[in-house]
């Protein structure tokens, strides 16, 4: 039966990705570097193996010959799913993977060696490689599933979403911000005037900080039965729903950037550890994309965890893990002042919740230029320069380290990928908006530490959905109408002009 040959391929393919999960979150945090070599040959034979098994021609008639079967409900959904993962992952020929994997590896590696000194000139040439490689990946795309080429890539990290919707959003959102980004700093120095920012005073043991973050983690509801937390470079979620790897970095001069790390990474975790475990090897059941899972570490960092209500119930554990004296004479609104701080900046890592979105738009706005062909590499510099200028009133044209070279998404041939970013954030408003209809007490519960409604609205409207729905349709379904950038620019004026 071709149903239960799919069924057992999906199976393996779990089977699959559970080991490199793991590999991959192993090599992150505790392998030791002489063990690199052979763990990058190990996890390249396992992942040829599982686009072998993922893409194998039988596939397709199995599918055909299923859709034809007497399938319940959901089978219907998990099969469609299954295509459309299917139908995404043969449409590129093995010759251009190569060509693609080849550009985008050399790219990636000159751009480490040249980001430092931002020599734009040198880099150039490998990134223009790149680019023609992704307007040819997106045109394949394209002629494949029919979508518009930026649309046929975008569907690789958010299925569903389209540029003819996105573009109003987010042109309003640009529109917004521009005008409020100013309002904002200027209530921000008022209230500076009258309660400046307080002091760290710091040194802050890392044992101490992981104490204190573990305590939040399950405070908020992460099962340590299945997961756990480490430390790595750059903090990330992986590993698999039934044994979620999540990472932090510390510093010792202050203990806020690795809590937020941990809350942010614990969102994305809750996510994973609330996936369906019935038949969890199909893929409508796992997470949907991008832009919800962002929306899921958006909800714990941004939406709940910079709120005073939060850090009514949070503070207590500070001095109960770090000491008394870690923030003498700190309250509540000393820490909202510090977590919630806005200010311009080059550098959309290290940018607010204001100003990240003005990031992203730029981002998403020259992707779609480079991908028509409308923008050439050698003009990314000048263009860039004029959208941060515009945007956030600062120049970035003799600083490419600063400006157009400072992320690795390009370089690595992630095309489509940025709006996910600031979807996530608009999602996670939005899902803030509706939850508060559904659990009026919500600010109480949060203040005395009970996060188990929260959860479950979440788990009921959003992790448990899996896969099942396109991104538009998993947000309209929880929240009851289509994206609205309202419930955002709502957010921000309570936060940042309240």
């Amino acid at each position: 039966m071709s149903w239960q040959k799919l069924d057992d391929l999906s199976n393996s393919l779990e089977a699959f990705e559970h080991a490199l999960s793991i590999l991959g979150a192993d090599e992150a945090t505790n392998m030791p570097a002489g063990g690199g070599e052979k763990r990058a040959e190990a996890m390249s034979a396992l992942a040829a193996q599982h686009h072998e098994l993922a893409t194998a021609p039988a596939i397709a008639e199995w599918i055909e010959t299923a859709e034809n079967a007497d399938l319940a409900d959901d089978q219907r959904i998990g099969l469609a799913e299954f295509k459309r993962r299917y139908v995404n992952a043969t449409c590129l020929p093995s010759d251009f993977v190569r060509r693609q994997t080849t550009a985008t590896m050399q790219s990636e590696q000159l751009w480490r060696t040249l980001r430092p000194s931002g020599d734009w000139a040198q880099f150039a040439p490998a990134l223009e490689k790149v680019v023609a490689l992704a307007r040819e990946e997106a045109g394949l795309r394209s002629d494949v599933t029919g979508l518009a080429p930026y649309d046929a890539l975008m569907e690789q990290f958010d299925p569903g979403n389209r540029v003819a919707e996105l573009n109003p959003v987010f042109s309003a959102l640009k529109s917004f911000l521009k005008e409020f980004l100013p309002e904002a700093l200027a209530a921000q120095n008022e209230r500076l005037a009258k309660r400046p920012l307080k002091d760290f005073n710091g040194p802050y043991s890392i044992e101490k900080q992981r104490a204190l973050g573990l305590s939040a983690m399950q405070g908020i509801g992460f099962d340590f039965n299945h997961g756990r937390l480490d430390v790595s470079h750059h903090p990330f979620c992986g590993g698999v729903p039934t044994d979620v790897r999540m990472t932090t970095r510390y510093r010792t001069d202050e203990f806020l950037t690795a809590l937020m790390g941990v809350l942010h990474e614990t969102g994305h975790a809750l996510y994973e550890q609330g996936l369906p475990r019935e038949n969890a090897h199909w893929p409508h059941n796992k997470a949907r994309g991008m832009g919800a899972h962002e929306s899921q570490s958006l909800f714990v960092e941004m939406q709940m965890a910079r709120s005073p209500e939060f850090w009514q119930w949070a503070l207590p554990l500070v001095h109960e893990h770090m000491g008394a004296d870690a923030i003498a004479g700190w309250d509540v609104e000393d820490v909202l002042a510090r977590v919630n701080y806005v200010e311009r900046g080059l550098i959309r890592v290290d940018a607010d919740e204001i100003t990240y979105p003005l990031h992203v738009i730029l981002r998403f706005e020259l992707e779609q230029e480079l991908i028509s062909g409308a923008l050439k590499v050698s003009d990314i510099p000048e263009a860039w320069n004029a959208k941060m200028t515009e945007y956030l009133g600062l120049e970035t044209l003799k600083d490419p380290a600063n400006g157009p070279m400072q992320d690795v998404h390009w370089p690595a041939g992630l095309f489509g990928y940025f709006p996910s970013y600031t979807l996530g954030a608009m999602m996670a408003a939005q899902q803030w908006a509706a939850m508060e209809k559904a659990i009026p007490d919500v600010g109480s519960q949060i203040s005395r530490g009970d996060f188990e409604a929260i959860n479950g609205w979440r788990r009921d409207n959003i992790w448990s959905q899996g896969s099942r729905w396109t991104t538009p349709e998993l947000l309209t379904r929880a929240t009851g109408e289509p994206l609205n950038p309202d419930y955002f620019t709502t957010h921000l004026k309570k936060r940042y002009l309240g």
